[in-house]
């Protein structure tokens, strides 16, 4: 059990969270959701000893086990499945002592090892390794890589194998479905479910919530409030008491006139002097009950495009993929999560034989396993990347909105909003920028800030302003919502829902695709094809599959060029 007493936290001089009073217990699921800013993230921190509570106290059992995903992860020459290992200290130790032992020849303490290693059934523990690999994505051909040659995303990834991979009394999960595609997210869920620990999720993915939560812990305006059930339900029962005390209010207030009317009209006269001062002393005891204060509502919204013709973009017969110049191009397009298709010509082949055409008020949702293809769709469609072959025809009219995945982080330090604004129309007042700005909840002098001391969120919503600017008439969206928090997704649902152009939408949110998206299309094994069926159908045909995203058969490559096979032996990265 873990529990609260009075506890309060401080970030310099912000105070987090003050009296919360609660007990956590075993066996619990519990979501941690908040705004941006609430202190989720510090409450972990306390939990894992990293900070003091200000106040009060924190009670954890003396030998828990607790687990959680590192923030970082070394450029380590280990494999993958090793790294994956390590996670379940007593193993990597045994592992350790066992190595050491060889290297001394020490035999009784190497069968000592052996010996360790049976007791605890530590024999198992590079099939477990694997398996995590597996439902997160990776195959089977990735998992002796170096932990180097991994990019960003798919280190996230490892640290999330090596934190599932450490036998734990408890779990902690910030954000565990960010870099993860639905795939991924759908067989994480199903994971959880299984866990015997107590679970503490952060998590802005309220179907997520919904499939693996059985607490809520709602953290406002330094108060934190413990719900049971999930997500929806928190919703309806958070609901329902402020509907509650909004009627207290209106009661108490009623009743405050009522007395504070009496007490006025006859404090003066002696015939009521005891009636005037008992109703004194009620008006001094009834309880003060607070208003409601209505929680700002965040809505924001994509303008009309100024010209929408029926037939936006197509593509016809392509070949999508890139042109590999040298080792390094493979490295920096991280293209090892599928089977490297090299033509002749030194191509990499992602996609072969693309039909896809957008028209007005297309909604279509992309699905499939990160690296399959699903980005290099999308880049294809913007025309960043070059096809291989084939046809690509815009409308002269098309204005494109691409969100990508590295576009919160390609804002430019040192700028403020104001300065991103007008790099794109230099000739518009600053007026119409900070009116613009104010729409999208950067009010007053937050349009003159630079942007370097913004939260992932603000950047995200900034970038997404930047899109809105241009009033666009094709929305291309990859992974919108990584920074997002649950109020900002579903002003960007509302948002995309009026939006009367076509949108692409590649996101591991149910809830934002379901309420989006119309039709779906499936990327993988190198096709584009419709799927026919909602999310639910897809998350049970994965299911059906035994939920591998990684079971795909390779298709065997054809003989290539000495040159072209060193490189795709060398430059498979991820």
């Amino acid at each position: 059990m873990i529990a609260f007493r009075n506890f309060a936290l401080r970030r310099g001089e912000r105070l987090l969270l003050s009296n919360v009073d609660i007990a956590l217990h075993a066996g619990a699921r519990v979501g941690v959701v908040g705004r941006n800013g609430c202190g989720k993230s510090s409450l972990f921190a306390a939990i894992q000893g990293e900070l003091e509570p200000d106040v009060g106290d924190l009670d954890l059992p003396g030998r828990v086990r607790i687990a959680s995903v590192a923030q970082e992860t070394p450029s380590l020459p280990d494999a993958a499945i090793d790294f994956v290992v390590s996670g379940d200290t007593e193993v990597d130790a045994i592992l350790k002592a066992e190595a050491a032992a060889t290297a001394a020849e020490d035999w009784d303490a190497v069968a000592a090892a052996h010996q360790k290693m049976a007791d605890i059934n530590g024999y198992d523990a590079e099939a477990r390794a694997g398996r995590l690999l597996h439902g997160l994505g990776f195959r089977p051909e990735t998992h002796r890589m170096p932990v180097s040659d991994f990019s960003g995303g798919w280190r996230v990834r490892l640290n999330l194998a090596r934190a599932l991979m450490m036998p734990s009394d408890l779990l902690l999960l910030d954000e565990p479905t960010n870099h993860l595609d639905l795939d991924a997210v759908l067989w994480l869920e199903q994971w959880l479910l299984k866990y015997p620990g107590m679970l503490l999720m952060i998590s802005h993915d309220r179907e997520f919530l919904d499939g693996t939560v059985t607490h809520i812990l709602h953290l406002h305006e330094g108060r934190a409030k413990l719900y049971t059930g999930d997500y929806t339900s928190f919703e309806h029962q958070r609901s329902e008491q402020l509907h509650l005390q909004q009627l207290a209010f209106e009661k108490e207030q009623a009743e405050r006139a009522h007395l504070q009317a009496f007490i006025d009209r006859f404090k003066a006269k002696a015939s009521k002097a005891k009636q005037a001062q008992s109703r004194m002393k009620r008006l001094a005891k009834l309880p003060g009950t607070e208003a409601v204060r209505a929680e700002r509502q965040i809505h924001i919204n994509f303008a009309d495009p100024v010209k929408l013709p029926h037939s936006l973009l197509r593509l016809s017969h392509v070949e999508a993929g890139y042109t590999i110049e040298d080792v390094d191009d493979i490295e920096r397009i991280g293209l090892s999560d599928h089977t490297l298709d090299l033509d002749t010509s030194n191509h990499v082949v992602v996609l072969h034989k693309v039909k896809f055409g957008l028209e007005a008020g297309d909604r279509i949702g992309l699905l499939g396993p990160n690296g399959a293809g699903k980005s290099t769709l999308v880049k294809t469609l913007v025309g960043e990347i070059p096809m291989l072959s084939g046809e690509r025809t815009a409308h002269p009219d098309l204005v494109l909105g691409y969100f990508a995945q590295h576009t919160v982080e390609s804002l430019h330090e040192g700028q403020t909003p104001i300065d991103h604004l007008r790099d794109i129309a230099p000739n518009v007042a600053t007026q119409d920028f900070r009116d613009f700005l104010g729409k999208w909840f950067f009010p007053g002098d937050r349009a003159f800030e630079v942007v370097d001391g913004f939260s992932g969120g603000e950047r995200a919503r900034l970038a997404l302003a930047l899109i809105a600017w241009r009033k666009p008439n094709v929305l291309l969206l990859d992974e919108p919502t990584n920074h997002l928090d649950l109020d900002m997704r579903e002003a960007l649902a509302e948002a995309l829902s009026d939006f009367p152009g076509a949108i692409v939408l590649v996101s591991h949110d149910r809830h934002l695709t379901g309420l989006v998206c119309d039709t779906f299309w499936r990327v993988a094994d190198g096709k584009v094809e419709e799927f026919d069926g909602d999310l639910d159908e897809y998350a049970a045909w994965l299911r059906s599959r035994g939920s591998g995203s990684a079971e795909k058969p390779k298709t065997a490559l054809p003989a290539k060029p000495a040159k072209a096979q060193d490189k795709r032996a060398k430059g498979a990265r991820t």
